[in-house]
């Protein structure tokens, strides 16, 4: 098994755990699509929701956007506006530059901190990725992101039932390779209330808020 940080250690900087996003790049979208490894998951109602999902993101207003945790660009796509995607990764990054607008950008990068001065964007955007965060890495992204950008919208996976509210979940990947991830799920509320925030989606698979 390909161990990722320690409960104490960093999951930005954690070479490990930077190893499995890299390596699961080419097979990402499997999730989002219901293919691959997926296809035989039942998950009722969550092609449906995706779709209400890219719907919220493409009513944003077309403002200056930062991505953080871009990924393969999946909803990336679908925001309006001046877009800059960031990423640790460079082949989630080489994926997300194929379905940017030609006016759009990708950066390759950390979140914390992040690369660019106070008050660049209008507002930042990230999906899937505060959901990934240790209790010491929290605050730190989110003075971060509200140091470059006035507002915050935060997409991520849902509590259900089933799962683990927070912890280290096992991946395995298509090649049979297994990595270790710390995971989050979120009542949308409670979210809401983490970040200040007021809830735009709260689904049985992903939620959604903003500042």
């Amino acid at each position: 098994m390909a161990q990722g940080a320690s409960d104490e250690g960093s999951f930005l900087f954690d070479e490990a755990t930077s190893s499995y996003y890299s390596q699961r790049a080419g097979e990402y979208d499997d999730w989002w699509l219901g293919t691959g490894l997926f296809a035989q998951r039942e998950r009722p109602g969550w092609a449906e929701e995706v779709a209400e999902l890219i719907e919220i993101v493409e009513g944003l207003p077309p403002l200056s956007i930062l991505d953080v945790g871009c990924g393969t660009g999946f909803l990336t796509a679908h925001l309006p506006g001046e877009v800059t995607a960031l990423d640790s990764s460079t082949d989630m990054l080489a994926i997300a530059a194929k379905r940017l607008r030609r006016d759009g950008r990708v950066i390759c990068g950390e979140a914390l901190p992040l690369p660019f001065v106070d008050d660049t964007f209008d507002f930042v955007f990230t999906s899937h990725f505060y959901g990934h965060l240790p209790p010491h890495e929290r605050d730190a992204f989110l003075a971060e992101a509200r140091r470059v950008g006035s507002d915050l919208l935060v997409v991520d996976s849902a509590m259900r039932d089933g799962v683990q509210a927070e912890g280290w979940e096992e991946r395995v990947l298509n090649d049979g390779s297994h990595h270790r991830v710390y995971k989050r799920f979120f009542h949308a509320g409670e979210l809401a209330d983490e970040l200040g925030a007021k809830v735009l989606h709260a689904g049985r698979w992903f939620v959604v808020v903003a500042t």
